[in-house]
């Protein structure tokens, strides 16, 4: 907390206080956090005299005070530490700025996904989940994919026995109907949807923003399930840090991890950088003995930076770029070639992205804009075989995002307006062949999207944002307009209630997670396109309430949110038989409608900085209006596969701000259908096989030294991933085994330890 005098005056909110008579000393006041004002902070002057809250500034005024009274000021924000404060009433307190620390508990942070403009997310009509670099250090978590589930609606899965590549679930629809940027920009395409989740480093990772439901209008129509917005690490201060992590996999296998950061900025804040490395080196599992993985042996590194530079007061430019080379193997007889195993997948992948980004915002004037472009080149050498059959193929993809946007913000007294128009480039160019097979795809798609979004706030209770978007497909006959509205009323700082309406489309491509080639019943499982496939459209409603409280000493609430998605000729997998060569085949068509639905419940509590407890779970419901025949020998099932109806998460923090901590974590997976093919020795014919409820547990310990001369933290964790061991117990076994039948835990019982060595916070 910070008292001084405002150099400036301030205009201010008048507000009578009644029972408070004297001499008329008037005391007027600002709160702020993180450098922005807080709007409806909550202001008490003890014992009980007066209680009320900011306006839109953060200001507020103090009327008729005693002069030479002392007198006790409350400050509480949610998100933010509340403090006290004594001042004496007098003719030269003319003004008070309360400055608020956050609280770690990331309640009302900035966040930009849900109008691609700046916004406290307690205050944005767009739904905002914020995932904090500090939750994936909270939970061990050393990518991407392994952080994601600790939020509410979201789970990720690994889809193969073999190869173990991921997809992320959101409000029970597949991976393809999320989507995922990277800095705000859709380059994270389908293809490195199979891997890069688990390739992005969570040291790389400032923070994700989840935005669930609907089609969005600014990021594009597919992102029917919703959009995960990567924001990588920001260079703000002068910081670095070294981390080696040792991990051992059920006593068996290795997974050592070093990453390096470190930002440097100009004494002017004018420009700066940040840098990373990351080296991941996992040795390959075997869990049920049989010679051939269930953990894929992963050697990745990367690299990366990301830089700004403020040209004027009115204009800066940010650059991010950042490479990847990663190469994975699973299968059996690791000592030798891919092609000479009895079964093996094989993935080496090059990724390069990078972004520039112009930004102009001329102070004191309502309209700024932003011109961006970002780029993504994959290249992979891929093996798929079984009995040393001739399985090598080549990838090259490309995506090309450029795009501008034009704000205009207008204000007339309590109304505010803002108002965005924007155009949006992306190519996408995919090539991936396997000759042994007749795989090929050579696609070349062009996307258009011009959109127009309006952010009204109506006074301090309501807010909307009303978009439209108009959107151009390489597999479109024509346009698609797609609309959204969503509303927020508050009913004060403590309740706010959300509503979304939203359509969106998923056209009809090549290249999507399911195309991935698996191993099923001795031989190969490969995905063909109908010939009369045409785009799935989608409707989406969402309702929440959320609930947030701040104390003195304690921060607590929770969101109770429902959703409902209908999809139109949505999308379905059905058993073709098999081709020339002997491969089992499976083709996507168009199967009627389906329909998600489902609640969501979250609570968090955070007490004094002793503790703090998060918490989520979604019940829901996902199923076709018709069933589904995923098999020739079975029979149709109406319910989505491999999507429970209950998942959630638990994450519970000690002493988070002392030199000893601990936390607790956890994800639980509910029962689900998971297809399983015949061929194996222990499986054969088909099954729809119904899994168990799987409860897995994390603990963790850190002790910190400071070291007073030098401001260098030196920091030791220790702890256990998946305690209970609660890993899936009957995988198929041999070359011969059907690779996607895998569920459950991403890995069974791992024990970890840590060194990190970094410049104090």
């Amino acid at each position: 907390m910070r008292l001084g005098f405002l150099p400036h005056v301030l205009v201010l909110l008048f507000v009578g206080i009644p029972g408070m008579k004297g001499q008329g000393i008037i005391v007027k006041g600002q709160v702020l956090g993180d450098g922005q004002a807080l709007p409806l902070a909550s202001v008490q002057v003890l014992p009980d005299i007066y209680v009320g809250v900011t306006n839109m500034e953060g200001e507020f005024e103090l009327k008729d005070l005693r002069e030479g009274e002392i007198y006790t000021v409350e400050i509480s924000y949610v998100g933010y530490k509340s403090i006290q404060s004594e001042f004496t009433a007098s003719k030269e307190t003319k003004s008070l700025i309360f400055n608020l620390e956050n609280s770690g508990f990331y309640l009302n942070e900035l966040v930009v996904s849900g109008t691609r403009t700046s916004k406290r997310r307690l205050e944005s009509a767009v739904a905002v989940n914020v995932l904090n670099g500090s939750a994936f250090e909270l939970t061990q978590s050393g990518t991407l994919s392994e952080g994601m589930c600790f939020q509410p609606g979201l789970r990720v899965e690994t889809d193969c026995q073999t190869c173990n590549y991921t997809q992320l679930r959101m409000n029970g629809l597949a991976g393809s109907y999320s989507q995922i940027l990277i800095d705000s920009r859709p380059i994270f395409t389908s293809i490195m949807s199979l891997y890069s989740l688990e390739q992005i480093p969570a040291s790389q990772i400032e923070r994700v923003e989840v935005v669930r439901g609907g089609g969005s209008v600014l990021f594009g129509a597919n992102a029917i399930a919703g959009s995960v917005n990567v924001i990588t690490k920001v260079p703000n201060k002068n910081q670095w840090s070294i981390k080696q992590s040792f991990n051992r996999i059920n006593g068996q296998s290795n997974d050592r991890t070093f990453s390096a950061n470190a930002t440097i900025i100009s004494d002017d804040r004018n420009s700066g950088f940040s840098v990373y490395a990351n080296d991941r080196n996992r040795e390959m599992y075997d869990h049920n003995a049989d010679g051939y993985s269930e953990l894929s042996a992963i050697r990745t590194t990367s690299f990366g930076t990301k830089a700004f530079w403020q040209l004027s007061a009115d204009s800066r430019i940010d650059l991010n770029a950042w490479k990847i080379h990663s190469f994975r193997r699973g299968g059996n007889a690791f000592d030798l070639p891919a092609d000479q195993a009895d079964q093996a997948e094989e993935r080496d992948h090059n990724i390069l992205v990078a972004g520039l980004e112009y930004n102009y915002s001329p102070k004191a004037k309502p309209y700024w804009a932003s011109l961006y472009t970002s780029y993504q080149h994959t290249t992979r050498r891929h093996y798929t075989g079984v009995d040393q059959s001739d399985g090598w193929g080549n990838t090259d993809s490309k995506t090309l995002v450029s795009g501008i946007q034009l704000n205009r913000k207008w204000k007339y007294s309590s109304f505010t307006n803002t108002m965005s128009l924007g155009y949006e480039f992306q190519l996408d160019d995919t090539y991936d062949e396997i000759k042994a097979y007749n795989f090929l795809i050579d696609q070349r798609v062009q996307l258009g999207g011009l959109y127009l979004q309006s952010d009204m706030d109506l006074g301090k209770r309501w807010s909307f944002v009303l978009g439209l978007r108009n959107n151009w497909h390489t597999n479109l006959d024509g346009s698609r307009l797609t609309p959204r509205l969503n509303v927020l009323y508050k009913v004060n700082n403590q309740h706010q209630f959300r509503s979304s309406w939203s359509q969106g489309f998923k056209p009809a491509q090549a290249f999507e997670t399911d195309m991935h080639i698996a191993f099923a019943g001795g031989g190969i499982s490969r995905i063909e396109l109908a010939d009369n496939l045409k785009e799935e459209t989608s409707t989406a409603y969402n309702l929440s309430w959320d609930f947030n409280k701040s104390t003195v000493k304690t921060i607590y609430g929770f969101t109770l949110s429902a959703f409902h998605t209908t999809l139109h000729d949505a999308f379905i997998l059905e058993e073709l038989g098999t081709d020339s060569l002997g491969n089992q085949v499976l083709q996507r068509l168009n199967g009627g409608e389906s329909t998600v639905r489902g609640l969501s419940a979250e609570v968090r509590w955070n007490y004094d900085q002793k503790w703090q407890i998060e918490s989520g779970l979604t019940v829901q419901r996902s199923e076709y209006d018709n069933s589904v025949k995923w098999s020739e020998s079975i029979e149709g099932e109406r319910r989505f596969l491999r999507t429970p109806d209950e998942y959630g998460f638990l994450t519970l923090s000690l002493f988070p701000e002392q030199r000893f901590s601990g936390s607790v974590s956890g994800v639980y997976t509910g029962s689900m259908l998971v297809p399983h093919f015949g061929g194996a020795p222990e499986q054969a014919e088909d099954e729809l096989y119904v899994s168990e409820n799987f409860y897995e547990l994390n603990l963790k310990f850190d002790y910190t030294y400071n070291h007073p001369k030098s401001n260098i933290d030196l920091v030791f964790s220790a702890g256990v991933q998946n305690l209970l061991n609660q890993y899936q117990s009957n995988f198929d076994s041999g070359a011969y085994r059907d690779s996607n039948f895998v569920y459950g835990p991403a890995r069974p019982r791992t024990y970890f330890f840590t060194v990190k060595l970094g410049s104090s916070k």
